[in-house]
């Protein structure tokens, strides 16, 4: 199996939308980014950190999904990563009430040694410093580096962002940070400045409004699957990244064509992960659901012409 290197948060949110309230339940992007990935036949592991009231079983929980954990640091006495968010009812937008970096704030990664010549790595929305720091401990360059970042680090780190984006092949990020980083209102004219950056694929994310794929003068655009509820968007950008780099260190394809292919396996477990709050639909989802859904994406999306 091909290799795959996730760094990202391992943590606790507390959720509050129109559907109920959560209490502390197992969250962070490397959570769910891993959890998405273990659909598909990977090698992978999570580089992350937690404080010492992280409970052993969610550890056990993503092991038992394949996901290689030697690289998660468990802060003896420290407290994991804490966020707490509101929706509003339309869900598209939130408050936040309670950010606790907590052992997040001294994270130092470290790439067990087993994965330093994987062939691709996945950052996850962290500090571009942190970021950058796994890059340096791979053996060598990774046939295929994506990024993934907010707002957040182009307001406060944005010279060192701009370091990481140089060295990726491919950024996600959504519609609003596509053009506070380019200075452009039109997404194409946006995807081209920061494709001039450094990455060689842009993938600009537009929520329930699905995601665009650029690279150079092609441009492939993925709707998202119409639901009938959502209950949760937590996770669903992390869970569609996930989907996106688990598909394509399995097939090992790096073209243009595949990269269309993993836009949509990304958007299909996207999908599932906003049915249910936190991790839960993501920790029990089977194959058959997945494929079946793959074909409602199929039919939604293919169409002939008579030309």
């Amino acid at each position: 199996m091909h290799k795959l290197v996730i760094v990202g948060t391992c943590a606790f949110d507390e959720i509050e939308s129109p559907f109920g309230k959560t209490g502390k339940i197992l969250g962070g992007a490397g959570t769910f980014i891993g959890l998405a990935a273990s659909n598909f036949e990977v090698d992978q592991a999570i580089v992350s950190v937690v404080g010492s009231d992280f409970p052993q079983e969610y550890i056990d929980l993503l092991k038992n999904r394949g996901i290689n954990m030697e690289g998660l640091e468990v802060v003896k006495d420290g407290k994991t990563f804490f966020w707490k968010g509101r929706y509003h009812n339309d869900l598209n937008s939130r408050d936040t009430l309670i950010t606790e970096l907590n052992t997040l704030a001294d994270f130092n990664p470290v790439v067990p040694e087993a994965y330093k010549d994987a062939e691709i790595v996945m950052l996850g929305n962290l500090h571009p410093l942190v970021q950058l720091s796994v890059l340096d401990q791979m053996n060598k360059k990774p046939k295929l580096a994506i990024l993934d970042t907010m707002n957040f680090w182009m307001d406060s780190a944005l010279e060192d962002l701009k370091k990481v984006i140089a060295r990726v092949d491919v950024i996600t990020i959504n519609d609003e940070e596509a053009r506070q980083l380019s200075g452009e209102y039109s997404l194409v004219t946006a995807a081209q400045k920061i494709s001039a950056m450094g990455p060689r694929f842009v993938v600009i994310k537009k929520g329930e409004h699905g995601a665009l794929l650029f690279e150079e003068d092609k441009i492939f655009f993925a709707p998202a699957l119409p639901l009938e509820e959502v209950f949760d968007p937590t996770g669903a950008g992390d869970t569609f990244a996930g989907g996106f780099a688990g598909y394509l260190t399995s097939t090992g394809d790096l073209s243009f064509e595949n990269m269309k292919r993993a836009i949509i396996h990304g958007s299909n477990l996207a999908s599932f992960c906003v049915e249910k709050f936190g991790t839960e639909r993501m920790q029990n989802l089977k194959p058959e659901e997945i494929e079946k859904r793959l074909l409602k994406f199929k039919a939604l999306t293919q169409f002939n012409l008579d030309l």
